[in-house]
């Protein structure tokens, strides 16, 4: 009796590989969202009333971005490395050659889940402040998405979901392995500007936060207050920017010349 091929299963229908190695488990995306608006709600509520505590009610509404993240990089990571870990990678390659063309799918495929889940768990957060901070003595107004420095803050929010996603698939990519991409990750997004506040030198330290991907990409969240930060919000997104596209073209570079 034949044996079938590789990918193709005894029985049924065959396996698209690229699209079973880009089918990721839901209940991530469903932790981005609901880590987000958890946190951020949490944050909010713990405002008892503008006079004791004279927030960025928009940052502060988002502070659970901070905390989606990390679902967002195990989603992205796992995206390459678990077919590294089963060997499907093979299969993968079988039907598409084109290792470029494979990693572009995977970004795409992640990035674009990352980005609707993104867009829900921010919206979410900034309902939650609308419900939570009238009782607290707090405007409303600068939470709605017709104030400029409100949208940017939102938009800014999901765009860094999304190149953390980038960042953490092209990390997988370079390192193939599942708990070495994710311990990577969130050491950089979690480690580094903790390290970087502990630095005694004041010109350092700030340099450092400049340079971290997330005190410097979470700085697009800032509505108040902006001569302070270390970066700009956009300037800082784009540091972001520069983190991710350096990982993709080293992913690039290590799935090029590496083997399956």
């Amino acid at each position: 009796m034949a044996s079938a091929p590789l990918g193709v299963p005894l029985t049924g229908r065959p396996r698209h590989p690229l699209r079973e190695g880009c089918r990721q488990p839901q209940w991530l995306l469903l932790a981005v969202v609901a880590l987000t608006v958890a946190l951020g709600a949490a944050a909010t509520g713990q405002c008892p009333s503008p006079a004791e505590c004279h927030e960025d009610t928009v940052k502060l509404c988002l502070t659970g971005v901070w905390l989606g993240q990390a679902a967002v990089a195990v989603l992205a990571v796992l995206a390459m490395s678990s077919e590294y870990g089963t060997g499907t990678i093979r299969v993968t390659l079988a039907a598409v050659p084109g290792r470029v063309r494979v990693l572009a799918a995977k970004a795409t495929v992640v990035t674009g889940a990352v980005v609707a889940a993104g867009t829900l768990a921010v919206l979410g957060s900034l309902l939650a402040g609308r419900l939570l901070l009238p009782g607290n003595g707090f405007g409303t107004a600068a939470l709605s998405l017709t104030e400029p420095p409100t949208l940017r803050a939102a938009a800014g929010s999901v765009l860094y979901l999304g190149l953390i996603a980038l960042l953490s698939l092209g990390t997988a990519t370079a390192v193939r392995d599942t708990a070495g991409a994710i311990t990577a990750v969130l050491g950089l997004l979690y480690a580094f500007p903790v390290v970087a506040l502990m630095v005694a030198d004041e010109t350092w330290r700030e340099r450092l936060q400049e340079l971290a991907p997330s005190s410097a990409g979470l700085a697009v969240q800032a509505t108040r207050n902006l001569d302070i930060l270390p970066i700009a919000p956009w300037p800082g997104l784009g540091v972001l920017t520069a983190w991710a596209g350096a990982a993709l073209q080293a992913g690039v570079a290590v799935f090029r010349l590496r083997d399956a």
